[in-house]
């Protein structure tokens, strides 16, 4: 046991200083220039457009050699001016804009519905609740309570609010809305109503901060108004204006009501100086006016007193235009790590056009076999000497060494033959294929790798070589 185990480790160092050896070898690959005008034009055609799209649309378009930043911290402050009347009063910003606070969303009152001095009580329910007409007490069910009407069912079949129809009796806020709202129009001014829009932006990864409002004169902002040129950082827009730069007509949307989105994009590029970096304003509708059951605006509110010890209310509803402030934005500067990533990416997608012409080279050509006997060659596997590192390892793994592969080797002379000197060579021109010939050098006996024959010899045929000249 112990000479085995001695033999194993002297094999393991064995396979150890062999990968050693190999790990620092030097592989390079084979060059072939083929002559051919068509497939070069190809070749540096495809080459080009990648080239192109690189230096074009990666690093001009899209600026990939620099580290970005998307989703600036934002914050929104809005405020809002203006008065405007209905048929019976005058409204002030305090009572047609909801909420009052001034964030990124509000509404604009702009029509309202409403039912006044609802108390609690009992009174007929609305005609556009189902199953709400009846012709008899019968039809109406006691205690019974719709999710979408007005109140608990009393189970008596009282007449509706105008004309002959009847309907079931509720206990609730009466009169119902559907029986005696009026509607009142606010919408006549709202088109000068004046809105502000202060808007600060900062990237924390380039500790970069902005506003949309930089002058510091004082009283600057009483007196001006939003423009794209002349004043970019005056964030006062009209009403009327941001309808019209969404594409609506403001009649139409001031009685159905809808929802504006004013977007705000800093596309910051902070290689160059901050002056260059300056808000966008683009304006749009978001609910969607063309599906008829979902189209609009509105919501409801009411408002509470007290009249003879009892409690009462007025029930609003509101349509109005929603304003939704939307902050969005990239900014980006130089970085050499993505400036080194892009570069290596454009180099290595240059070889794509290698990989296309060699498909067309070895396909679609008409000799593609003499350029594919070109570019490959057929290379065996020496037979493994004793000492070799893949005998090593199949000792180590308790294995066989491997078979040898069906290279010709130098056939042995026999025992009984003498070792008589190798004739000379015949003099002479040697004979030349009429195809091509593909010159390799001729490997040294025991040492790399030997070429493959093109067929094997026979098993059964003993070679005559009485003077030895296996062995040349």
């Amino acid at each position: 046991a112990e000479p085995q185990t001695r033999a194993g480790i002297r094999a393991a160092r064995r396979l150890a200083g062999g990968c050693w050896s190999a790990f620092w070898d030097y592989e390079t690959p084979k060059v072939i220039v083929v002559k051919n005008r068509r497939l070069g034009i190809v070749y540096r055609a495809v080459q080009l457009l990648i080239l192109l799209y690189f230096v074009w649309y990666v690093f001009i378009v899209q600026k990939s050699y620099q580290d970005s930043e998307t989703g600036p911290e934002s914050s929104v402050i809005t405020k809002v001016k203006g008065i405007t009347a209905s048929e019976h009063k005058v409204w002030d910003v305090e009572e047609y804009v909801k909420p009052p606070e001034g964030g990124s969303v509000f509404s604009i009152i702009t029509r309202i519905e409403v039912t006044s001095s609802q108390t609690l009580g009992t009174c007929p329910e609305s005609a556009k609740v189902r199953n709400a007409t009846c012709d008899s007490d019968e039809d109406c069910v006691a205690g019974q309570l719709d999710m979408l009407g007005n109140g608990l069912r009393t189970g008596r079949c009282v007449p509706y609010y105008h004309g002959d129809s009847r309907t079931c009796e509720v206990s609730g806020w009466c009169p119902v809305e559907d029986g005696a709202a009026v509607s009142q129009f606010l919408g006549k001014m709202a088109p000068n109503f004046t809105i502000l829009i202060k808007n600060s932006i900062h990237y924390p990864k380039f500790q970069f901060s902005k506003g949309n409002i930089e002058t510091s004169e004082d009283g600057y902002l009483k007196h001006c108004s939003f423009h794209a040129d002349s004043d970019l950082y005056c964030p006062i827009f009209k009403l009327g204006f941001i309808v019209e730069q969404a594409g609506e007509n403001f009649t139409e949307l001031a009685h159905t009501g809808g929802v504006i989105g004013v977007i705000i994009n800093w596309d910051c590029d902070l290689d160059l100086p901050a002056s260059r970096c300056n808000p966008r304003y683009s304006f749009r509708r978001l609910d969607p006016k063309h599906v008829p059951a979902s189209s609009g605006y509105n919501f409801r509110f009411a408002k509470y007193y007290k009249t003879n010890g009892s409690t009462a209310r007025t029930l609003v509803k509101a349509y109005g235009i929603r304003i939704d402030v939307i902050v969005h934005g990239q900014a980006g500067k130089f970085s050499l790590i993505p400036t080194i990533i892009n570069l290596a990416t454009a180099l290595t997608s240059i070889g794509v056009g290698s990989f296309l012409c060699d498909w067309i080279l070895l396909t679609f050509m008409n000799k593609n076999k003499v350029y594919s006997h070109k570019k490959f060659d057929k290379v065996c596997a020496p037979r493994p000497s004793p000492g070799s590192w893949p005998v090593t390892l199949a000792l180590i793994l308790g294995q066989g060494p491997p078979l040898p592969g069906p290279c010709l080797a130098p056939a042995p002379m026999d025992q009984g033959q003498s070792r008589s000197p190798a004739a000379p060579p015949a003099l002479g021109p040697r004979p030349t294929s009429a195809r091509s010939e593909q010159m390799v050098d001729a490997p040294e006996l025991g040492a790399g790798p030997e070429l493959c024959a093109s067929a094997p010899p026979h098993p059964d045929s003993q070679p005559s070589d009485p003077r030895g000249l296996a062995q040349l």
